[in-house]
């Protein structure tokens, strides 16, 4: 009875642990092409939700945890490239869950 009941706990742990969801952070520029990230996400709009749910969507993801406006610096590694408009230095850090 007791290796019963060893193997059950053992296997709620392994599915347990399995069915934690997968998160990612993507950093967006503000000025990128066909999300409305600029209208949306940077400004708070209440659109926001929903173009950060597509923009997860479009990678594969299930839904958008939380977006917001990011800072330069709290960036790390590459940046990415912008399209050279007067908001080139404005990101947005969108939170997928898979």
């Amino acid at each position: 009875m007791r290796y019963l009941f060893a193997a059950l706990v053992l296997a709620a742990a392994v599915c347990g642990t399995a069915a934690q969801a997968e998160k990612r952070t993507f950093i967006v520029a503000n000025n990128s092409d066909g999300y409305g990230v600029d209208r949306c996400l940077a400004t708070g709009a209440s659109c926001g939700a929903a173009v950060a749910t597509a923009y997860c969507k479009s990678r594969d993801y299930e839904e958008a945890a939380s977006f917001r406006k990011i800072e330069r610096e709290e960036i790390a590694g590459a940046v990415p490239t912008t399209t050279g408009t007067s908001a080139r230095d404005e990101f947005v850090a969108i939170e997928c869950l898979r």
